[in-house]
């Protein structure tokens, strides 16, 4: 294990020798001798500010404007996707949230749970839309419920009959008041939302773009702003599971599979100025696909990437920039969360651009609705940025060289750093991996989990605590810490 400070630099000179002493060369490339089974990342409390996309258009005109960030785990605490490049064997991947405990630093506001509406199903694949909570434009409605149920406790009502009878109504509203998790009724929704609601499910079967998104209901664009919201949990309580697929039973519950798969007569779109963009992915994840579709239990092809967002689309005014004509779908925000994948990643002997070169990598989601390829992005900005990579990308587990049996892990962001160290790629089986945002102290952990990890659908705070804490062997144990100029 060697302790080491990074100072911030470009990213084509974050990998150094110097991160450990005994470090070769290898095709440009350095490596520590032997792999570890975790990279533990501190002190991401940097403020600092990247080139967000201020305005794109179909002519090739990109504008940008600056975008500060502070906090804990900033700009990491933004929304984020997963993107995993063939060849690769993804068997599960799960997304781990807080769930709002009285330890909550704000006042917690009232919110009802809704599903979102089911979309065309494949065969007999499972894909579920998770519950997200809505923020009150039912707000004042719900508080007087809130002053009702507590008129009936203070008169004696019966606990158990309350809940049952409160269980038999239509839409419930749940708040944490004074460290104690209640539940009354709310029947403010208004006629107009039911029906916008439905006209926004026959839109999104037939492939949604950034404009019908617009159009969404104001319920839907409430439910995205409210599930992406920074929350500022203290590391205590329960997390819950907000997203799962597992390809062996073809389930993918509160999330979508993307790809810059484009096509204007199926999902997404296609121009000569921008390539293609952000698209629903078929279940090879190489074309697009009319309808959210899950990925298939195969190898994902040499050079094929595929993208794993949220099932929240985006609202009219609540993910920045988004590219004309594209779909728009939330990743994951807040200051701490928690990414597991079990994947393996085959040596297929191809050579050639990014062939036999897998990797799973997290990018902000600004990137990905605007263009992750395209050279319209907060990820380069332009040339008044402050660094490349700005916004934010992190490499989890990446092989840099077509058959190479070696993974690194760098952050692209203005004090981004990589380590030399790396993972062994697991070739001919499957491996867990954790990737913890922990905000309160200021870490990103990647640590391979024991085999018998299995996905449960929450975690204990002490089980996310022994993801950061260090391996117990000392020689498998890499130690980084940002730095700052």
């Amino acid at each position: 294990m060697k302790y080491s400070t990074a100072i911030a630099v470009a990213a084509a000179s974050v990998a150094n020798a110097g991160f450990c002493d005994d470090a070769f060369n290898e095709f440009g490339n350095f490596f520590c001798p032997n792999p570890v089974k975790q990279i533990k990342y501190s002190g991401l409390d940097i403020p600092g500010k990247y080139r967000a996309v201020a305005s794109m258009d179909k002519s090739g005109a990109c504008t940008y404007k600056d975008k500060p960030y502070s906090g804990p785990i900033a700009p990491f605490d933004e929304d984020l996707m997963a993107i995993f490049r063939g060849p690769c064997n993804l068997a599960e991947f799960a997304v781990f949230t807080p769930v709002a405990t009285g330890k909550k630093r704000d006042v917690a506001k009232p919110y009802t749970k809704r599903d979102v509406p089911h979309h065309k199903r494949h065969g007999h694949q499972h894909l579920h839309h998770k519950k997200h909570p809505v923020e009150a434009e039912v707000e004042v409605e719900a508080e007087e419920k809130e002053t009702e149920v507590e008129a009936e406790v203070e008169d004696g009502e019966n606990e158990a009959e309350a809940e049952l009878e409160l269980e038999k109504r239509a839409e419930m509203v749940t708040a944490v008041i004074n460290g104690v998790v209640q539940t009354w009724e709310n029947n403010y929704f208004g006629p107009a939302a039911t029906a916008t609601a439905k006209a926004s499910a026959a839109t999104y079967a037939a492939g949604t773009t950034a404009a019908t998104s617009a159009k969404s209901s104001k319920t839907t664009a409430a439910a995205a702003a409210s599930a992406s919201a920074d929350t500022s949990f203290d590391d205590v309580g329960d997390f819950k599971r907000a997203a799962y697929y597992n390809a062996a039973e073809q389930v993918a519950d509160g999330l979508v599979f993307l790809g810059n798969v484009g096509d204007d007569a199926v999902s997404g779109t296609f121009d000569t100025v921008w390539g293609a963009s952000l698209a629903l992915a078929n279940e090879d994840g190489t074309k697009a696909a009319a309808s959210p579709t899950v990925l298939k239990d195969a190898v994902l092809p040499d050079n094929t990437e595929i993208i794993i967002a949220s099932d929240v689309e985006c609202g009219a005014d609540d993910c920045g920039t988004i590219r004309p004509g594209s779909v728009a779908y939330k990743g994951w925000s807040g200051p701490t969360k928690v990414f597991i994948a079990k994947f393996k990643m085959p040596l297929t002997g191809k050579t050639g651009f990014n062939q036999d070169m897998p990797a799973w990598w997290l990018l902000n989601g600004g990137i990905t609705r605007t263009a992750q390829y395209g050279g319209c992005s907060c990820w380069k900005g332009d040339n008044s940025s402050p660094i490349e990579g700005g916004c934010g990308e992190v490499d989890v587990f990446e092989v840099l060289r077509a058959g190479d049996t070696k993974a690194k892990s760098t952050f692209h962001f203005a004090a981004g750093t990589g380590d030399s160290h790396y993972f062994d790629r697991p070739v001919d089986k499957y491996i867990n991996v954790a990737l913890v945002f922990q905000a309160s102290s200021s870490t990103a952990s990647i640590k391979v989990l024991s085999d018998d990890f299995a996905f449960p659908t929450s975690l204990t705070s002490d089980q996310v605590e022994d993801m950061v804490a260090d391996e117990k062997e000392f020689s498998l144990l890499s130690l980084m810490t940002f730095g700052a100029l």
